[in-house]
C-alpha cells in the first residue's frame, strides 16, 4: 500500500488498544480522543497527510524499488548525496509543523529501522542473528508505513561500574526460548510516543553483560504482556491560545513493561549475542543515520528559538541595545555552525562496501553534543529577552471578559494589541518556563547520552594526525 493518511493511522491506533496506564488507571477507549494523547496524534495525523500533498510529494515520497508504491523518504536508504539531500529536505518539512519540538515524530524510528536494515552484514555469520529476518521486517514496515516507538535505556536502578555483578531485577531479559519464541520479562525505559504506535522496537544498548540482555526485535504495540506506563502529562489542556505548544506537540514518555511477553520468532533479528549487540551499535549504520536526522530536526528547532527571539525584540522594541543584540547572535551563531556541520557530514559521505552512501558521523556527534550545551543557553536567552512578561501572560478567558478591552491596552507592544503580544510571550513561556518547555530541555541536554561521553566519542575518533604532524614539522625546522 501507499503512504497512509492521517485518518489511516488514527484508526490503526484505536483499533489496536494497546496496554496503556495513566494516571492510576487503564485508558479505554479511542486514544486519539484521550486529553493526554490528543493533541500530538492530531500534529502526527497531520504529518502523514503532508506526504500526501501533491505541491510536496515528490520531496517527501520514494518509489518503492518492489512494489512501486509511494513510500516515505524517512524509510528510504541513501545511495547517493541526492539521497541524503533529500532525506534532510523531507525531515525538515515534517520539523517546521512542530517547530522542530517532536522529537520522536514518525521519520526518527523509521531513519533507526532503515540503519539496521542497511547494517545487516554486522549480523551475518553470527550465533543467533536473523539478517533475513530484519530485512522482510524493513520492507513490510516500509510498504505498510508502520509508525514506531522504541526503547532501550535501562531502570536507573543502579548506575555504579559494577551494577552488573549484582542479581538482575528491573532490567527487561530474556527469561525463556521455546518453539514459539522469545520469553521477556522486565522493563525498560524510555518509550516516548508509547501507545500511539503500530510498534515497539526492542533493542540493547552497548555494555550488555550477560546474553539474555542482548537482543533486538519488534513487536505491536498490543501484544499481550505488553505495558506502557506514563508519566504526567503536560497536555491536558486544549487551549492552543493558552498552550500553544503542549497543546499540539506534548509526546508522552512511557515506562515499557514486559510481562512474559512473547516475541515469535519472525520478530526477532538478533538474540543472546553480545557481541552482535554491540557491533550494530559500533560498526552498524545506526548511528550516522539517526544523527543526520537529530541534526537536520535541531535546526528547525533553533530556527523557532531564533524567531521567537526577534520576535520578542521587535515587540517590545529593544533592538537598540547591545546585549540584546548580542544574545540573539548567540543563536544565530549556533543555527548556522549546525547548519555547517550537516551539510559538511553530506560533503563528506562516502559509499560503503555495500552501495550504501553514508553520512561523516564526526561532524554530527560535534552538532548534537554541541546541541546538548547550546539549548539550555538559548531558552535562558529568551527568558532574559522576555522577562516579567513572561510572567505577565492572562489566559485567553480574560481577554474575553468585560476587562478585555483594558488588557488590550495595557498590555500592548511596538504596534500589537495586548492579546496578540500575550499570545507571542505565552508561546515563549510554553517553550522554555511550563512543564513542557522543561522537559523539552531536559530532553535535549540528554539526547543520543549523556554529553561527557559524547564528548569522550568525539576525542576518541578524532584523527590528530595532521594536526600532530604540523607540529612536528614545526619543530623541525632549522634556521
Amino acid at each position: 500500500m501507499p503512504v497512509i493518511t492521517g485518518e489511516d493511522y488514527k484508526k490503526r491506533i484505536d483499533a489496536m488498544e494497546s496496554e496503556v496506564w495513566f494516571d492510576g488507571a487503564k485508558v479505554t477507549g479511542k486514544i486519539s480522543d484521550h486529553p493526554a494523547f490528543k493533541g500530538v496524534v492530531g500534529t502526527q495525523s497531520q504529518l502523514y497527510d503532508m506526504q500526501n500533498e501533491s505541491k510536496i510529494k515528490n520531496e517527501m515520497t520514494f518509489a518503492s524499488e518492489t512494489t512501486g508504491n509511494d513510500i516515505g523518504v524517512s524509510y528510504l536508504i541513501p545511495r547517493t548525496r541526492a539521497d541524503l539531500e533529500k532525506r534532510r529536505i523531507m525531515i525538515q518539512h515534517w520539523a517546521r509543523i512542530s517547530g522542530g519540538l517532536m522529537g520522536r515524530s514518525p521519520d526518527y524510528m523509521n531513519t533507526v529501522l532503515a540503519s539496521f536494515a542497511s547494517s545487516v552484514d554486522v549480523l551475518d555469520g553470527e550465533d543467533n542473528c536473523y539478517p533475513d529476518r530484519l530485512l522482510h521486517f524493513y520492507e513490510y514496515a516500509r510498504e505498510k508505513d508502520l509508525s514506531f516507538t522504541h526503547t532501550f535505556v535501562n531502570p536507573q536502578s543502579n548506575r555504579s561500574k559494577l551494577a552488573f555483578l549484582e542479581e538482575d531485577v528491573t532490567n527487561a531479559r530474556i527469561i525463556d526460548r521455546n518453539e514459539e519464541g522469545l520469553i521477556i520479562k522486565g522493563a525498560k525505559l524510555l518509550a516516548t510516543q508509547g501507545g500511539i504506535t503500530d510498534e515497539i522496537l526492542v533493542f540493547s544498548a552497548p555494555g550488555a553483560q550477560e546474553s539474555c540482555h542482548a537482543y533486538g526485535f519488534s513487536l505491536p504495540t498490543d501484544t499481550d504482556g505488553l505495558k506502557f506506563v506514563c508519566r504526567e502529562s503536560f497536555a491536558t489542556k486544549d487551549s492552543s491560545f493558552d498552550y500553544p505548544l503542549s497543546s499540539r506537540f506534548a509526546e508522552m514518555d512511557t515506562i515499557v513493561i514486559f510481562d512474559g511477553v512473547l516475541v515469535p520468532w519472525n520478530r526477532v533479528f538478533f538474540h543472546d549475542n553480545i557481541r552482535a549487540a554491540t557491533q550494530m551499535y559500533l560498526k552498524g549504520k545506526f548511528v550516522p543515520f539517526t544523527l543526520h536526522q537529530i541534526v537536520s530536526r535541531q535546526i528547525v528547532k533553533t530556527e523557532f528559538l531564533l524567531g521567537i527571539a526577534q520576535s520578542i525584540v521587535d515587540t517590545i522594541n529593544i533592538s537598540d541595545y547591545q546585549h540584546v543584540q548580542s544574545k540573539v547572535v548567540e543563536i544565530v551563531k549556533g543555527l548556522e555552525t549546525l547548519r555547517a556541520l550537516l551539510l559538511m557530514s553530506e560533503h563528506d559521505a562516502k559509499i560503503d562496501g555495500y552501495g550504501v552512501m553514508v553520512p561523516s558521523k564526526q561532524p554530527l556527534y560535534v552538532a548534537v553534543n554541541q546541541f546538548q550545551e547550546l539549548y539550555p543557553r538559548f531558552t535562558e536567552i529568551i527568558q532574559l529577552l522576555g522577562a516579567s512578561g513572561l510572567m505577565t501572560i492572562p489566559k485567553e478567558t480574560d481577554f474575553d471578559t468585560e476587562i478585555g478591552e483594558q488588557l488590550d491596552h495595557f498590555l500592548q507592544g511596538v504596534e500589537v494589541k495586548g492579546k496578540d503580544r500575550v499570545a507571542l510571550f505565552r508561546l515563549a513561556w510554553d517553550l522554555t518556563m511550563s512543564g513542557f518547555g522543561s522537559r523539552q530541555t531536559l530532553y535535549e541536554r540528554f539526547f543520543f547520552g549523556d554529553p561527557v561521553r559524547l564528548s569522550q566519542t568525539i576525542y576518541q575518533n578524532f584523527d590528530e594526525t595532521k594536526s600532530k604532524k604540523m607540529i612536528e614539522d614545526f619543530l623541525s625546522l632549522k634556521e
